[in-house]
């Protein structure tokens, strides 16, 4: 019943592991020096704006953004500035939960704003791209029960898979092992990214393997 979803969302998947690959090898070949350690946010803002940009696109084309055809210019604009605005607050967000966790409050801030903007990208920006800027229909999917469709699903794994990427990354940086990538942040963004990885893996997995299992509430 949900092959076509799946192999579409595999597809997406695949199309969004390659952008964040390509935005860690081509830099490389512009910039002298460019490495994940080295230049670190440099790494992070490349792999924000692939992880963006190909998520727009993509999903735009699979028809997964809820469609604005029958609204009036004036609305797209205002979708618009409210999916701008969202991402804005969802920085802000994520950047007050770092320091609340124990990041340095102005010390390092530009590398923690740089987190949250990673963060950012690789949870809010989907929220957005399969939902729109509807606070509500976020609410109801991450409530219990509160998927009705594949995408939601997916959309339940891969933000838990990053948030937990994340927070588990930041297990190394007090150990005294003196390793670049103990420099903050570096453990925690390289956490999210795997962990989101690993949700763009998990997410299709997990539902082909109970796909005979799911049932959905009409929307």
């Amino acid at each position: 019943m949900w092959d076509h979803e799946i192999r579409a969302m595999v597809s997406t998947h695949a199309l969004i592991a390659a952008s964040m690959f390509m935005a860690t090898v081509l830099p490389a070949v512009f910039v002298e020096g460019f490495s994940v350690y080295r230049t670190h946010l440099l790494w992070l803002y490349c792999t924000s704006g692939a992880v963006i940009a190909v998520s727009v696109v993509v999903f735009w084309l699979l028809g997964v953004t809820p469609s604005t055809k029958k609204h009036t210019l004036g609305y797209k604009l205002s979708r618009l500035f409210r999916s701008c605005l969202y991402f804005f607050l969802s920085c802000l967000f994520f950047h007050t939960v770092v320091v609340l966790y124990g990041a340095p409050l102005i010390e390092s801030a530009l590398e923690t704003f740089s987190l949250a903007v990673l963060l950012t990208s690789l949870t809010t920006m989907r929220c957005l791209c399969v939902l729109g800027p509807n606070v509500q229909a976020w609410i109801r999917v991450f409530s219990r029960h509160g998927a009705m469709s594949v995408w939601d699903t997916c959309l339940q794994i891969t933000v838990a898979c990053t948030l937990i990427g994340a927070w588990m990354g930041a297990f190394p940086i007090p150990l005294d092992w003196d390793r670049p990538w103990q420099v903050w942040p570096v453990s925690c963004s390289l956490g999210a990214t795997i962990g989101y990885l690993t949700g763009l893996v998990a997410a299709p997995a997990w539902i082909h393997y109970h796909r005979k299992h799911l049932t959905y509430k009409c929307k």
